[in-house]
């Protein structure tokens, strides 16, 4: 899977049900989708992937989950790692 913009929904501060509406728009035209999010959204991007695999299943499941940390320069110029989650959503094999 390409990690183009087409293909990848980046979890912020807009309500549950957005993420979880554009991914299934997404997956109905693409194989496949990754939900990224990073520090406190990260369980933002868990709950909107249980949503969709809930609403869609068994038709989608989880391919595959990446967690991680990236160092960040904060406003204060210290370094801070903040964790990372990519979540794999594509299309459940019959």
């Amino acid at each position: 899977m390409s990690n183009n913009s087409r293909d990848t929904i980046f979890i912020g501060k807009k309500p549950l049900m957005t993420y979880v509406t554009a991914a299934i728009i997404q997956l109905a035209t693409q194989p496949a989708v990754t939900i990224k999010a990073r520090g406190l959204t990260t369980a933002i991007a868990i709950d909107v992937a249980q949503s969709v695999l809930s609403k869609t299943k068994p038709a989608f499941k989880i391919d595959s989950v990446n967690i991680g940390s990236e160092s960040l320069v904060s406003s204060d110029g210290r370094n801070r790692d903040v964790s990372t989650i990519d979540i794999c959503i594509k299309r459940a094999t019959a």
